[in-house]
């Protein structure tokens, strides 16, 4: 008896930017860089200068960002703690959607 092979799935590779994206947000995200209300970025010799220069671009864009150049090529992305004026919606003004299951 034959054994069926599993269709192949497509993987799309990441590029550069993208994955540069996902670690400075990690860093950004992580525990420590929230308690301490910073993050250093350090530029792996795998990021690309187009890569770098993006996600810089992007955090400097950023309102409430910001960013202190090191002297060893390393970026430093300090933002304050949230006010009351940063409040996005009140739970309250909140609607919940009713959907059907989907199964």
């Amino acid at each position: 008896m034959a054994k069926k092979k599993a269709p192949q799935q497509s993987r799309t590779e990441l590029t550069g930017l993208e994955k540069l994206g996902l670690r400075v947000s990690a860093m950004i995200s992580s525990p420590k860089a929230q308690l301490e209300r910073q993050a250093r970025i350090h530029r792996l010799d795998t990021d690309t200068d187009e890569a770098w220069g993006g996600v810089m671009e992007l955090l400097a864009e950023t309102d409430g960002l910001r960013l202190d150049y090191a002297e060893e090529g390393d970026v430093i992305v300090r933002w304050d703690a949230p006010t009351d004026d940063d409040r996005v919606a009140e739970v309250e003004e909140l609607v919940p959607l009713e959907e059907a299951a989907p199964f």
